[in-house]
């Protein structure tokens, strides 16, 4: 009788259960067949608010929520079901695919004077735009005139409002941020027209969901934009999944160009994000300017420059400067290590601990002290947040020097002055230690995996709109350039070295960094204007990509929006600015790749092909001259990659080799530079 009382009981619970997991709703993306629209419909927005109200079946069921219809970016539109609804909606005809809503995460006034834009000649007054290019932006989810209705949990200083006018806006003069880096703030395409759509809003999610993003970019598309910058990114999935690759394929049909930030994974390798090949993805930088306080020990004993952004004009004279010597938790300010009675107005040091420590900013404030010098490695992330009280950063050889100070001192007393502004420093631009590195990883294949290259370095929810404002004046100097000419134009006259003359160094290891790192390069806008030749690609190559890469047809049709296409030319070898060789289990390899090149310059050309590469990668381009005889003449070459690497095969995380093709115009300036990569799959 007992055990008859509780079959029946967890009966009734399972029954219960499973009734409320059926009912339970949440957002789901549906992808329709728009030839399936009954003659009853004139519009496909009334045909799915149709079927929605058809799929409750009793009084107690929540009816579905409609959230958008979608016109552009995908073929359906998007709503609240629960699992019951879902499957019945499943079996309407017309019904081709539903994915479940998803969240992706949110990834300067001297920017546009270092990329070498001048208003009083060159590429900005070229770039006549008048009635011409609209820049449509999503960043952050932040209206342009307003900030009241998001309050950022990461960017609280206005990061999101300053991102929106790097891309278009008219100059502010004496603008600042609090004080440092005085001057005219200005974006990149200053006669451009912005406008802004918001995707991401404050939730429990900090994050952006894929329903909101199409339908910003669904919008956009709407509007007639030129250009989009998204500096968001959603988890790495096949690219039907991923809404940024679905909604930014339509908009490069339409002939916009889509900019999109690598991500903030870095310094690991094989972290970007947005590597879908019709977009341009776009890493982050350093310039050369630094925000600064100077710090003086003592009488004058010794004097350092550290990093700052604490923001208030602010002198601490002869200041006791605490360490807590002899117990190595308060000498690194491990978290409640540090006895407020010993602190209290103090300014204390906080030693090295090594270059990826996060330094312990709460313990100071939390214990009292007036303020604290932390020695961080040179890749350490320094935000807005970090500088609420006064604190300073110095590197590890002035770290270093302090604590010998400190160790030699019986009353140490420190001084330092805030709010300065250094222009000019050297080396830059470096690769910023949070910027996401390349490979892409971008689809599995039988055993192996097909990575992407890198793309384009500029400096990351802060590049994509400086590489968006970029774009703008190209379009408009350009106005019958693709997308895919565009991002070539940047791409092939990139630079690779630094103000100092060296190669573009990565910010965490202080070496020479590679294309994994930096892409192509760091962006030349006045180079770029005029590249002389270009690697163009049609939007039917990127479905004999996709076919390639062994999609479905029913995933390139939610991808590319087509019901029609053949996948006889299936490839994955598409005429991309960049060669990248996997290696598979394996260090030697050979490859050849074909390319098309378009002239894209006044009258007849030619160029030499002149390849650099490390004695373990040998190519060479065939024919090496190329011959252009009018503007839009095309000729083709293929470059043989073979690679031969010594040593063990590393399991993860590792570039084999790389090295340059560059095509230079037979008497002339012109200098069209591609990397040469190869990288182990992972």
């Amino acid at each position: 009788m007992k055990c008859d009382m509780l079959c029946k009981l967890f009966l009734l619970i399972s029954i219960v259960v499973s009734t409320s997991a059926k009912d339970y709703q949440k957002p789901y993306i549906i992808y329709m067949d728009e030839s399936a629209l009954p003659a009853l419909f004139s519009r496909h927005h009334d045909w799915y608010t149709s079927l929605l109200s058809s799929l409750s079946s009793s009084p107690d069921e929540i009816d579905p929520t409609h959230l958008y219809t979608y016109n552009h970016v995908l073929n359906g539109f998007s709503a609240v079901l629960s699992q019951s609804q879902l499957e019945k909606l499943e079996q309407v005809a017309g019904h081709v695919a539903s994915y479940p809503d998803t969240f992706g995460n949110a990834h300067t006034t001297y920017t546009p004077k270092l990329l070498g834009l001048n208003r009083q000649k060159g590429l900005w007054p070229r770039a006549k735009f008048g009635d011409g290019v609209i820049v449509g932006m999503k960043q952050h989810g932040l209206n342009i005139s307003t900030t009241d209705d998001y309050d950022s949990p990461r960017d609280s200083f206005g990061h999101g409002t300053h991102t929106s006018s790097t891309a278009a806006g008219s100059p502010v003069r004496d603008a600042s941020y609090f004080g440092y880096a005085k001057g005219t703030a200005t974006g990149m395409a200053p006669a451009a027209r912005l406008a802004m759509y918001k995707v991401l809003f404050l939730t429990d999610t900090y994050g952006s969901a894929a329903t909101d993003t199409l339908a910003g970019m669904d919008q956009a598309i709407a509007d007639g934009v030129d250009i989009l910058s998204l500096s968001l990114g959603f988890d790495e999935t096949s690219f039907d999944l991923n809404p940024i690759a679905v909604g930014a394929f339509a908009a490069m049909e339409r002939g916009i160009f889509v900019a999109c930030s690598a991500g903030n994974d870095g310094p690991r390798g094989y972290t970007m994000r947005n590597g879908a090949p019709w977009l341009t993805t776009v890493g982050a930088g350093t310039v050369s300017r630094d925000f600064a306080a100077n710090i003086v020990l003592g009488n004058g004993t010794l004097t350092v420059r550290g990093k700052s952004i604490f923001p208030e004009d602010l002198l601490i004279s002869r200041v006791p400067l605490y360490f807590g010597r002899g117990n190595r938790s308060k000498e690194i300010c491990n978290g409640y290590s540090l006895d407020p009675k010993d602190v209290a107005g103090k300014i204390v040091f906080c030693d090295f601990v090594s270059e990826d420590y996060e330094v312990n900013t709460d313990e100071i404030t939390q214990a009292g002290a007036a303020g604290a010098i932390f020695s961080i490695g040179p890749g350490a992330l320094r935000i807005p947040e970090n500088f609420t009280i006064p604190f300073v950063a110095v590197v590890l050889e002035d770290g270093d020097r302090i604590k010998d100070y400190l160790l030699k001192s019986e009353n140490p007393t420190v001084s330092i002055k805030f709010l300065i502004t250094i222009f000019g420093t050297k080396p830059a631009p470096q690769v910023a230690s949070f910027s996401s590195r390349g490979p892409y990883q971008i689809a599995q294949i039988g055993q192996s995996y097909l990575l992407g290259d890198y793309k384009l370095e500029s400096g990351t929810s802060m590049s994509a709109p400086h590489v968006a404002g970029v774009a703008a004046l190209l379009k408009s100097a350009h106005p019958d350039w693709s997308p895919a000419a565009i991002r070539s134009a940047m791409m092939t006259t990139a630079y690779i070295l630094d103000n100092t003359n060296e190669p573009i160094i990565d910010m965490t290891t202080q070496a020479s960094g590679t294309p994994l790192d930096f892409g192509a390069g760091h962006i030349d806008p006045e180079k770029a204007s005029d590249p002389g030749l270009i690697y163009d690609i049609e939007p039917e190559d990127y479905v004999n990509f996709l076919c390639g890469m062994n999609y479905s047809a029913n995933q390139i049709k939610i991808i590319s929006g087509r019901s029609n296409f053949s996948c006889a030319s299936a490839t994955l070898d598409i005429n991309y600015p960049s060669f990248m060789v996997i290696l598979n289990k394996t260090n030697t390899t050979s490859v050849t790749f074909k390319r098309v090149l378009t002239n894209v310059a006044d009258g007849p050309a030619s160029y030499r092909a002149t390849v650099t590469t490390p004695s373990s990668m040998k190519a060479a381009a065939k024919p090496s001259e190329l011959w252009f005889t009018s503007k839009y003449d095309r000729a083709e070459f293929n470059l043989t990659v073979e690679i031969s690497l010594e040593g063990s095969i590393p399991r993860r995380n590792y570039i084999g080799n790389y090295g340059y093709i560059s095509w230079k115009e037979i008497n002339g300036t012109r200098v069209v530079r591609s990397p040469i990569v190869s990288a182990y799959a992972l």
